[in-house]
């Protein structure tokens, strides 16, 4: 008979390394035709960083995300990053990619507060434009300003930032201090189907709720956790690295190390909880890896609401749940012995 359970797990996980420095640089230059180019040494790795990083400087500069080229991970021309790693892109690398295009845009407003006749704390960057607050007939378009500042004022619309998370040490003897400068946060609901007549175990559906400060690009952040869960349901279930006697893997390929597939993945619920960050650039913090913290422990949890039984080493293979339902059906005989 195939039973139903539900189960839930939360999760706190924390954005950059432990205490260590984890720096990022980013150069912004604005070009005399209105576009903008970004140089990071980070590495996109499929998970979107470069438009979210494009995203960022758009928005600092008043113009289009398709008006910003991004460089990366060329060491002849572009800064260091510390990597893509410990989910911090979004966060470290966006807060200094957000810093220069700040100062870029500084450089622009002191160029165009005398086109405009107005000093440069009345300017803000909108629209493709240097325009003057609460007045945004009286603008200019940003290339001009751009142009402008290069070949009138002599001073190129360029900046540069770096962007190092503040923490403090752990206190050896109180255990205190501030090993990151953020956390996320995640809740996820799995519910399953356990057939106790052979073990098998079906994920019908996981609903995924998580915090990762403002979303600067949903779209990105849903797939990130789809593919987090992707991930989770290999590692409750199926994915298992087995050895024979003499400590060689017998499973070194895709023929016997099973993974889950897309006919695997159960129908996925994303709630993005916009929680704005002050430290984070335009209040994000990050959504990586945390996204697949969470998912085993909810599917383990479904599996004993399902059918009473506590699977504690992964992955809960058919073998492991069939093992455990019947070493409880012959405890409770006992017991009513």
């Amino acid at each position: 008979m195939k039973r139903r359970g539900r189960g839930i797990a939360c999760m706190w996980y924390p954005i950059g390394f432990t205490v260590s420095a984890n720096p990022s640089a980013a150069t912004v230059k604005v070009n005399e035709d209105g576009t903008a180019t970004v140089l990071t040494g980070t590495v996109e790795t499929g998970q979107g960083s470069l438009t979210v990083l494009g995203q960022i400087a758009a928005e600092e500069l008043g113009v289009a995300t398709d008006d910003v080229h991004v460089v990366s991970a060329d060491t002849d021309v572009t800064p260091m990053d510390t990597g893509a790693i410990a989910s911090r892109t979004t966060y470290v690398t966006g807060n200094a990619v957000k810093l220069a295009a700040e100062k870029a845009k500084a450089i622009l407003f002191e160029a165009a507060a005398p086109m405009l006749g107005v000093r440069p704390e009345q300017l803000e960057a909108k629209d493709r434009t240097i325009r003057v607050k609460g007045f945004p007939q009286r603008n200019l378009p940003i290339g001009e300003v751009a142009n402008h500042a290069q070949a009138v004022k002599g001073e190129p619309a360029i900046g540069s930032a770096s962007w190092n998370p503040p923490t403090l040490a752990m206190d050896p003897d109180t255990g205190q201090g501030k090993p990151f400068s953020t956390y996320v946060y995640a809740t996820q609901i799995a519910e399953v189907e356990v057939d106790d007549e052979t073990g098998d175990v079906e994920v019908i559906r996981i609903v995924a709720a998580h915090d990762c400060g403002t979303a600067i690009n949903p779209m990105l952040v849903e797939g990130q956790i789809e593919g987090g869960i992707s991930m989770g349901v290999g590692f409750a279930l199926q994915e298992e690295m087995l050895f024979d006697a003499a400590g060689r893997q017998i499973n070194p390929n895709l023929t016997n190390y099973i993974m889950p597939t897309s006919l695997d993945m159960p129908r996925i619920e994303v709630d993005i909880i916009d929680n704005y960050d002050p430290t984070g650039p335009f209040g994000a913090k990050g959504v990586g890896e945390p996204t697949s913290v969470p998912t085993a422990a909810a599917i383990l949890n479904a599996i004993h609401d399902a059918v009473g039984v506590r699977i504690t080493s992964l992955p809960a293979t058919a073998e492991k749940v069939l093992a455990a339902i019947r070493a409880k059906s012959a405890h409770e005989r006992i017991a009513v012995r």
